[in-house]
């Protein structure tokens, strides 16, 4: 099978176990005596940047890269969302206005002092694929839909403000975990394909930033992947283990309840990707 294809049947597992969109718990409304000069970071995305997990919402890496530069979080990310719900699907959150995660994007470049934007998406758009008779056609068309639309965004973005500091981002190689999680039979075959599966992925999204001058924070990386599986560490709860398969199941809840969110650990080193992406 063809590297690219089965990296897609990965992320297709990826996108189906995040498609249900939960209610997010909203932020508290912005004041509307807020300071003249107050800069803003803008978030749009999925439940990467609402900071949903399986024990609820809790902080996202939004929120941190928001408090620590001082920055104001207008956070337009829905749980669930896809990279066409960016231009067609109302945003959440207190600031969304009724308005697209885009527009409402727009709309806040273009009347506050915008710092920083963030972009995570497309984890969920591979989903319906899993119920395709060609799955793998399915996702092959379906990246390509993910490319058009994170095109169009961008395009907005820019014509709204061109030199405003945009950082997209990617998602935890989760699947190292599938060499310690017994839903896996063949979990370390997994494991092993999955590293030079994403490096293919990622190179193809982080391209895609880079044409409209976008800085790409490779989450993989940050949070083990690519590691050489070969370099061995002495986990507590799993004994001896890759190194890079210690730090995705401490970052990730994939491990031990196959869950492709964040961990508070997580959210952190993302945070850490972005604001080294954005520098």
């Amino acid at each position: 099978m063809p590297r690219f294809a089965l990296v897609l049947t990965l992320l297709l597992a990826l996108g189906a176990c995040s498609s249900t969109p939960p209610t997010p718990i909203p932020a508290p409304t912005s004041s509307s005596t807020r300071p003249p000069d107050e800069q803003v970071h803008i978030s749009i995305g999925d439940s990467y940047a609402t900071g949903f997990g399986p024990n609820g919402t809790a902080e996202s890496f939004a929120q941190l890269v928001a408090r620590q530069s001082n920055l104001k979080l207008i956070n337009l990310a829905c749980n669930g969302a896809t990279s066409a719900d960016l231009a067609s699907k109302p945003a959440c959150g207190p600031d969304a206005g009724g308005k697209t995660q885009l527009d409402a994007a727009v709309d806040a470049l273009r009347t506050r002092k915008t710092a920083l934007i963030t972009v995570v998406i497309g984890g969920n758009d591979l989903a319906p694929c899993a119920l395709s008779q060609q799955p793998l056609e399915c996702a092959t068309r379906t990246v390509a839909d993910i490319q058009t639309n994170v095109a169009g965004t961008l395009t907005e973005l820019r014509e709204a403000a061109p030199n405003v500091k945009i950082v997209g981002l990617t998602y935890p190689d989760v699947f190292l975990g599938a060499w310690v999680n017994p839903s896996f039979p063949n979990g370390k075959n997994l494991a092993k394909l999955s590293v030079t599966m994403f490096q293919d992925f990622n190179t193809r999204i982080a391209a895609q930033y880079a044409r409209f001058g976008a800085k790409f924070a490779d989450v993989t990386s940050s949070t083990g992947g690519y590691g050489a599986l070969t370099e061995l560490t002495q986990d507590p709860k799993y004994g001896q283990i890759p190194a890079s398969v210690a730090k995705v199941c401490t970052l990730t809840y994939f491990c031990d309840r196959t869950d492709v969110h964040p961990t508070p650990a997580g959210h952190q080193a993302i945070a850490e990707a972005v604001t080294a992406a954005s520098r």
